[in-house]
């Protein structure tokens, strides 16, 4: 059965997994990659570099600047991540090699957070799908522009 509380979406990278993780894994990568408008700060609190159970905080801005520490709750080098944050709500990113690229899957699974219908009041169920194909599409332009000869 669909819910509005899991969305996904992919995009075929014409580069190696490897390359595609490590942007996902750097923390200070995300405000360069985000669709959204909302990570504002190439400074995050924490690693360099995540790990599983790695905390990283970063500063947001929807409407107003604010600041939120997520945790790595899935890490399998290479082939996926995911964070959340406080509200449960998680984002990953699952990467398998194919055909001389990645085929890159991002999510949004809300299912887990405890009242859920105010994600959807508040836009975020009808928000994300257009700014996680922007996410990936930045992410590719990236990952293409940095091994590029």
């Amino acid at each position: 059965m669909a819910t509005p509380y899991l969305i996904r979406r992919e995009r075929f990278i014409p580069a190696p997994a490897a390359a595609v993780f490590e942007v996902l894994a750097t923390p200070a990568l995300h405000s360069v990659i985000d669709g959204s408008g909302t990570v504002s700060g190439e400074q995050p609190n924490g690693p360099q570099r995540l790990s599983a159970g790695a905390r990283f905080g970063m500063d947001m801005k929807i409407g107003a600047p604010y600041k939120i520490l997520n945790t790595v709750v899935e890490f399998e080098e290479g082939k996926r991540i995911a964070w959340r944050h406080f509200s449960r709500h998680v984002w990953r990113y699952t990467l398998k090699e194919h055909d001389g690229g990645t085929l890159v899957a991002e999510e949004w699974d809300a299912r887990a957070v405890f009242g859920k219908p105010i994600l959807k009041l508040l836009g975020f169920t009808r928000k994300h799908p257009a700014a996680m194909e922007r996410t990936l599409e930045n992410l590719e332009k990236y990952v293409i522009d940095q091994h590029r000869p």
